[in-house]
């Protein structure tokens, strides 16, 4: 054992005896009794400021206790009042939408002693952050701090994403243009929208299985009806995309052809053009989401939109490589599709903050963004790589079909049979946070799986968190 790793459970010791400790002294003591201040907590179980600063922090998130600046914390005050009956709103809601009424997985907020390896996003020493706090000082600045936007975005971001597109068309392909591009508030809202504007209400979507679950709960809230088509390590197999189309009459078919949430996988250039054939032969859209553009490791991406005549309505977001704060996406479409996604957009939001177009902008044009861009994939490569090791190492049972060759998922098989929300609550409780695999599922799972982001915080506890997995693993047996 490491000397750093026996810190840390040393640390998360004490902060367990001293949340133990507090928790059963206000069994007794009174609503809105102080705690004992942090010297005195510090004497009394041995322990670091910061190893007591973390109890309170997990007493605060239970809803345990208050802080009052420059007071103390207290016992929170219980309310003995009579609970408000929300009964009523059951009739008067009805049946939710969504399959998924609660927020993912992905999106819980977790202890800070946790490891956590459920989050959709990157850590944050993994993001250009003097790039994105220079960009947005300059762009506060400007005319855009004060000014509305355009509903379509602001012309030079539009170029700049059709130019990106572009640049990967081959010879004689007719590229898109800034005319062809409209900036949303990040790719959920243009799912949401391209669900609506393209598909609509009570009509079928293919859709792969498993796929980003961000797509099935848009879909559902769209009304959509959900033809979930089987995709595997190279893509869905054409003629399943071509017998769907027939049977169902659908007009489109979601996809993410490169480095796809969960799986990480990259379509074939085979399976690419077949599919893209078989959505002109039947008069169809492809949507394609192209989420995890910059996210790279062991391929270059292959936007299907770049050999596009019409067909293809193509989604792009820079919320993964520049900041989750910057919430900025395009969608790229042509005819009358794009007019109707733009009065859906129009309608739902009006206009897209014109500060944080101009700040994306500003960063993606600034030298340093590809050298950061480099950085960034380098680092994902030897988190993926890591974890994948650990995982090898401690987590026998965990098994990974296909290195995933971009975007920052490990999409992992467990043992057949295994209850996959027993072995999520059983790490959780061991202290790792995980998801599980069935929210990627737009019909019942294939098998029991699990999603692991390698790009999360700590990688250096990779190897307890593939310790603990094991270990649940070898309890459930």
């Amino acid at each position: 054992m490491t000397i750093a790793l026996l810190y840390v459970l040393m640390d998360k010791s004490s902060t367990e005896r001293i949340v133990a400790g507090l928790r059963s002294w206000m069994l007794t003591a009174p609503p809105g009794s102080q705690l004992p201040p942090n010297r005195a907590l510090m004497a009394e179980y041995g322990a670091s400021p910061v190893t007591v600063q973390k109890a309170m922090r997990q007493l605060s998130t239970l809803g345990l206790v208050e802080a009052r600046p420059g007071v103390g914390t207290f016992v929170r005050a219980v309310r003995l009042a009579r609970p408000v009956d929300y009964g009523w709103q059951t009739a008067a809601l009805g049946s939710p939408q969504a399959r998924l009424s609660l927020l993912s997985s992905t999106q819980r907020t977790i202890s800070p002693d946790a490891i956590g390896l459920h989050s959709g996003y990157p850590s944050r020493d993994l993001l250009p952050e003097r790039l994105v706090r220079a960009a947005i000082a300059r762009v506060s600045r400007t005319d855009a701090a004060m000014t509305r936007s355009p509903a379509a975005g602001l012309p030079e971001l539009r170029s700049w994403f059709a130019n990106e597109l572009a640049e990967t068309a081959p010879a004689g392909a007719s590229p898109p243009s800034a005319r062809d591009t409209l900036i949303t508030s990040g790719s959920q809202s243009g799912l949401s929208s391209i669900f609506r504007a393209v598909v609509g209400v009570g009509q079928p979507l293919l859709i792969e299985s498993p796929t980003y679950w961000g797509a099935i709960v848009a879909a559902e809230q769209a009304g959509v009806a959900l033809v979930p088509i089987p995709t595997g390590p190279d893509g869905p197999d054409p003629d399943e995309v071509a017998r769907a189309f027939a049977q169902t009459g659908a007009r489109a078919f979601y996809a993410q052809p490169t480095f796809a949430n969960p799986t990480g996988a990259q379509w074939s250039s085979e399976i690419s053009r077949a599919v893209l054939e078989t959505v002109r032969r039947f008069g169809a859209f492809l949507i394609e989401d192209d989420w995890a553009h910059d996210l790279s490791i062991n391929s270059e991406p292959r936007p299907i939109a770049a050999y596009d005549d019409g067909h293809v309505i193509y989604l792009r977001s820079l919320t993964k490589s520049v900041s989750p704060s910057l919430r900025i996406a395009a969608v790229i479409a042509r005819g009358p599709a794009r007019e109707r996604i733009l009065a859906d957009r129009a309608a739902e939001s009006m206009y897209v903050s014109g500060l944080l177009q101009a700040s994306a902008l500003d960063v993606v044009t600034q030298p340093a963004w590809r050298s950061h861009l480099r950085g960034f994939q380098q680092q994902l490569r030897a988190r993926r790589d890591l974890l994948v090791t650990s995982l090898r190492e401690n987590a026998p049972g965990a098994h990974i079909d296909r290195l995933p060759v971009g975007g920052l998922n490990l999409w992992v098989r467990l043992p057949e049979g295994t209850d996959v929300g027993r072995i999520v609550a059983d790490c959780e409780l061991r202290g790792l946070i995980i998801a599980p695999g069935t929210e990627w599922f737009p019909a019942e799972p294939s098998g029991p799986f699990i999603r692991l982001n390698y790009s999360s915080e700590n990688p250096e506890r990779f190897p307890a968190a593939a310790r603990i997995l094991g270990e649940a693993l070898d309890a459930s047996r």
